[in-house]
């Protein structure tokens, strides 16, 4: 079993470090990973300038490869070239710190690189521990391994990933887990503006999340609630119940 890591918060961040001690027992790991933080990058790619990579070694031991570009870049370049001909069984992403529910899955680098393996052809996990402070890993390394272990023996359906979010509490407190939908949110940005030495403004943005959808079966809900949220996503964006309305449309040229 080849399993592929990959992230959003780079290679050097504790959340990947600990998925590879939670799934080194599951199969043979490689690691490919940005060289630095590349939160919030969604499904960018590198197009316009080269890609370097360099490998990284922990404890003095091989850890894996980082890569100057997004996660989707990461999760190319391993499939496409380094893994070419060892491909992995398994593409998992995290374990990214701060979640991943709502409107943040499109933003997210972290659900991105496991979209990307999912695109390619590789099943794939994105795991989240809901937290930016005092983070609970032994929680998030634990349900890590679960999670990996059951997708391996009931993998999900062609085009499809599963987003894993955490909550940020001792494991023993945890409830269990609950199959969950994306909540309906979106950001109310906040730019705060400021001035450099030559006088040129520059502007920093900041947002905070707004629910608009509560409901019990929400990514956000269920993880307030003390369960992990499993959220399946695919990757065909297409509302289809708005196909009829377009196609009575029928607009000729």
């Amino acid at each position: 079993m080849k399993i592929l890591l990959c992230n959003d918060d780079g290679i050097h961040a504790p959340g990947i470090s600990v998925l590879h001690k939670s799934l080194g027992r599951l199969g043979e790991l490689h690691v490919v990973a940005p060289d630095t933080e590349r939160s919030a990058a969604g499904h960018a790619i590198t197009l316009t300038d080269p890609i370097k990579a360099t490998t990284v070694e922990k404890n003095d031991q091989l850890f894996g490869t980082a890569v100057s570009g997004t996660p989707a870049d990461c999760i190319k370049l391993a499939l496409c070239l380094l893994m070419k001909d060892n491909h992995p069984d398994l593409v998992v992403s995290g374990i990214n710190l701060g979640s991943n529910t709502g409107i943040s899955v499109l933003y997210s680098g972290t659900v991105s690189a496991a979209s990307e393996a999912v695109i390619l052809g590789v099943p794939s996990i994105a795991i989240s521990l809901c937290t930016y402070q005092n983070p609970h890993w032994d929680t998030a390394e634990k349900v890590a391994e679960e999670i990996v272990t059951k997708v391996l023996k009931n993998p999900l359906p062609d085009g499809t990933l599963l987003n894993v979010n955490v909550p940020n509490i001792p494991y023993a407190e945890l409830k269990g887990m609950k199959a969950a939908r994306m909540g309906r949110s979106r950001f109310v940005e906040k730019f705060s503006v400021h001035r450099d030495p030559r006088g040129n403004d520059y502007y920093w943005l900041d947002g905070e999340l707004n629910l608009l959808d509560d409901s019990a079966d929400t990514d956000v809900r269920v993880v307030r609630d003390g369960y992990v949220a499993l959220t399946p996503i695919h990757i065909d964006l297409t509302a289809r119940h708005c196909m009829e309305q377009v196609e009575g449309w029928n607009i000729k040229y």
